[in-house]
């Protein structure tokens, strides 16, 4: 008692000294913040507690990470540091003086520069304090701040460092990379190939995989090709770069990301992303008119500006007075600059009971057992935000006047309503070229996203994404022979086209088109919106009816011939996640979304949908995969050097330059498929006691392609593993592991073709090779799931086809790639709209605009 007195009075000369002496023995954990250090100042690791909360902010002086009050026991228990920076924000009432109306004061302005002040109080009345201090568990020994003359040199350059350190969000965020890019040096000299290519504003496909997502346009020559395979599972096979590399040509732009604003232009040359100030010129060359459209201020054309308003409106229930609610279940999220599509889809996954219960209802195992660093661990900060979007703690009205006017004769205790996902944001976007940006994103993709990373990262037995999944019988019949194949794939998400040719107002909407072309050549305003008024029955009809297979090949003609597809579901999820299809490219290359009204039913029966399987009198196509043109060989197989292969260079070298041969870093960037230096390095880690651990990489090929793709690699004899990751992203829809390893082995390590494999071979398992889960249980130490002996397909939860509508996430602008995302969910017998950190009481549910609706089984 004696020493805890010495920091708060007394002889200063006994307390210098005491003070020197007390922390002499944790001298060794005391670390000062180097430049790439992270240091988490304004947030705990585990809530939304911050220095403006009532117990103020523990800051870690070995770690830098920061702990509320709630959480700072954990910290101390899990890691034995001793020495925190408490840093507290008081708020009070500013003294009457001559002043007057003067803005309020920042004493300390130097110690919370990221904080921000709290805008629901009046500046005039109020002043800002801030405090810090050390404090040294387990006692709470503390020593105020400033003390430069009593303290320890290495302290106050410590504390002073600390104090000072920027924002660890500010590399992934604000105007990040993208105020950073450069011009490219190719960009004024491009030379551009007159070969008479047009791109169309849509049906893009990689030229030499027919892959559609992550195409990618070379400007020299007009090359659609795909890009690099990312780790969440999307992507491509790499041919864009293997084009540069056989050609030199160095520039190449994103389809997709076009806009009258600029694009996603790539060097391959330069290896990052880059400027091109004369992409409109090299866009037109291949009939791109990016800049035919103005665009105002808010990414709107002139023209657009009128309907656009009504649609923000109406999605908005602007000018009707809305109830704003509080409490559990209504907590607001803030939105960090083109981050309401995260906001949206985080409020409708945690409304349902199996992620509230995942998370939040684990949420003390979760913490107890996170990583030292848990501002990096995914299972961690979906419990935090899950947390602060259901405990209430951050949604709470406001108080009474006359009570406040009682708390401020003392302190003020600020009310904070709402959360801030920016530790969220920074790590689930980590790595991702769109989301990592501060750009406008897709609400659907990054539902998606999200789901791949809590399949990456399961959180007990159950996995809450299985509420999700469901299987698509795809039935692909020949058109010549009439012969059929049915195969069945994963899905998530039921896409639904917009049926604009059963609008039910056409007469009007003829009338307003031609309104409004009047207007527009004279310099009008536009006439009042008149949307199209599709029937959701016409949208389930598309849906269900066949459609074209491009580029089909058939197996019982041995030739291409037509095909036509039908789709249907082999099973019904538990909740059903329904997509309009409005977003689309118009013809003059300009993203735009299908301005369209849908009567979504609240009780949805698609039971009709039912996959019925290979029917009687229906013959199956013949099990004979397309041939594959190689190089002649008399031996019928050759093998592929590893100059032919498409390896990335710079993470080879940062594995050579810890010392590691070569070769076996090629191989090791090669077998994890390029997912980078980390990834390559855990491989490295396992294979390096193998005896041909150094040797140059080969890769077989065969002349000809067996119909078992399995029966074809084990006669060339290959023991190699499969990649970790592809294993694991299989293991991760519900199959098992032995079964994962055997269906990658026998499609050469081909993601798309191994799950395809798994479901057309349904009963291979149990014949799968003896001692093949004793074999990778080795090669894995970490492994700590062993393969059942029976097969088990995808988990799915699987019931009846009759729904009831409990959400939806609506999108106001004119692309995915601009405009605003607020989500409306049935809570308690009534809508609630979450409009960022609004949460109020819905009056007009725009039920016919939204974008993904949400709809939950009803029991049998």
């Amino acid at each position: 008692m004696q020493r805890a007195a010495l920091f708060r009075g007394g002889d200063a000369q006994m307390a210098a000294g005491d003070l020197g002496e007390l922390l002499v023995p944790y001298m060794p954990t005391i670390r000062v913040p180097k430049s790439g250090d992270r240091v988490y100042k304004t947030e705990c690791a585990f809530s939304y507690d911050s220095p403006d909360s009532e117990g103020g902010l523990y800051v870690c002086m070995n770690t830098f990470l920061g702990f509320g009050r709630e959480h700072i026991e954990r910290h101390y228990r899990k890691t034995g540091q001793c020495v925190y920076l408490h840093l507290k924000r008081h708020v009070i009432e500013k003294v009457p003086g001559a002043s007057g109306g003067a803005l309020p004061k920042r004493r300390n302005a130097k110690l919370f520069l990221d904080l921000e002040t709290n805008s629901d109080l009046n500046s005039e009345d109020f002043e800002y304090e801030d405090e810090a201090k050390l404090v040294i568990f387990p006692d709470h020994y503390e020593i105020s701040l400033p003390n430069i003359e009593e303290l320890p040199a290495l302290v106050t350059i410590a504390c002073d460092a600390l104090l000072s350190a920027k924002s660890p969000y500010r590399k992934q965020e604000p105007d990040s990379w993208e105020e950073e890019l450069q011009a490219s040096k190719h960009a004024k000299t491009l030379v551009q190939l007159d070969n008479g290519v047009r791109i169309p504003p849509s049906g893009w496909k990689c030229s030499k995989c027919d892959l559609r997502e992550n195409l990618w346009l070379n400007l020299t020559d007009g090359s659609v090709l795909c890009g690099k395979w990312f780790f969440d599972g999307s992507g491509g096979n790499g041919h864009a770069m293997e084009h540069y590399k056989e050609t030199g040509y160095p520039l190449a732009v994103k389809l997709g990301t076009i806009t009258p604003d600029g694009a996603d232009v790539y060097s391959f040359d330069e290896e990052e992303p880059v400027l091109d100030p004369h992409i409109a010129k090299h866009l037109a060359h291949f009939g791109i008119d990016m800049l035919q459209m103005q665009v105002t201020e808010n990414g709107l054309r002139d023209n657009d500006i009128k309907p656009r308003v009504s649609e923000w409106e109406v999605i908005q229930e602007a000018g009707v007075k809305l109830k704003p609610m509080y409490g559990p279940g209504y907590t607001g999220i803030k939105n960090l600059g083109n981050s309401c599509y995260l906001n949206a889809v985080m409020q409708a996954i945690f409304s349902i009971p199996e992620f509230q219960r995942a998370y939040v209802g684990n949420l003390p195992r979760i913490f107890d057992y996170s990583p030292l660093d848990p501002t990096q661990d995914f299972n961690t900060q979906m419990a935090k935000l899950g947390h602060g979007l259901l405990s209430g703690q951050y949604s709470k009205p406001p108080m009474k006047s006359e009570l406040i006017e009682q708390v401020m004769k003392e302190e003020h205790k600020p009310q904070r309503n709402g959360i801030s996902p920016r530790m969220f944001k920074a790590f689930i976007s980590k790595g991702h070229p769109e989301f990592s940006s501060n750009r406008q994103q897709d609400a659907q993709e990054f539902f998606l996203h999200l789901i791949n990373l809590v399949e990456r990262n399961p959180v007990g037995s159950e996995n809450p994404s299985d509420v999700f999944r469901f299987l698509v019988e795809e039935r692909t019949q020949c058109c010549q022979s009439r012969k059929v194949r049915y195969t069945e794939r994963v899905d998530y998400i039921m896409q639904l086209p917009v049926a604009m040719e059963a609008a039910t107002n056409k007469d009007e909407l003829i009338a307003y088109e031609l309104k409004r072309r009047e207007a527009e050549a004279a310099r009008r305003p536009p006439p009042e919106l008149v949307r199209a008024k599709i029937p959701f029955s016409a949208c389930l009809q598309a849906f269900s009816e066949p459609s074209n297979v491009e580029d089909f090949w058939s197996s019982a003609l041995q030739a291409k011939s037509a095909g036509v597809k039908t789709s249907r579901f082999a099973s019904f999820p538990e909740y059903l996640v329904v997509q309009i299809k409005k977003f689309t490219f118009g013809l003059d290359w300009i993203p735009k979304k299908l301005d369209v009204s849908i009567d979504m039913p609240d009780f949805l029966d698609i039971s009709h949908l039912r996959a019925r399987g290979l029917q009687p009198g229906e013959e199956e196509l013949p099990d004979i995969a397309p041939p594959i043109v190689i190089p002649d060989d008399p031996k019928g197989i050759y093998w592929l050097t590893v100059s032919s292969l498409d390896i990335d260079e710079s993470s080879v070298m940062q594995l050579a330059e810890m010392g590691f041969p070569l070769e076996a870093c090629r191989k090791a960037v090669y077998y994890t498929g390029n997912l980078g230096a980390e990834v390559a390095f855990n491989w490295i880690i396992a294979h390096m006691e193998e005896p041909d651990f150094a040797e140059p990489l080969v890769i077989p090929a065969f002349g000809e392609v067996a119909s078992s793709g399995a029966a074809a690699l084990g006669a060339v004899g290959l023991d190699n593993q499969p990649p970790e990751e592809m294993v694991a992203i299989i293991i991760s829809m519900g199959f098992q592991r032995n079964l994962a390893i055997q269906a990658l082995k026998a499609t050469n390590n081909n993601l798309e073709r191994a799950l395809e494999w798994i479901f057309s071979h349904p009963d291979l398992e149990e014949e799968s090779e003896p001692g093949l889960d004793t074999m990778d249980m080795e090669n894995n130490a970490n492994a700590n799931i062993l393969a059942d002996t029976e097969s088990e397909g995808p988990r799915i939860k699987d019931g009846p086809g009759r729904y009831e509508l409990f959400g939806f996430i609506s999108h106001m602008g004119t692309s995915t790639m601009s405009g605003h995302y607020v989500c409306h969910l049935k809570k308690e017998g009534r809508w609630v709209i979450y409009n960022d950190l609004r949460v109020c009481a819905s009056e007009r549910p725009p039920k016919d605009l939204g974008y993904i609706y949400f709809y939950h089984r009803i029991p049998s």
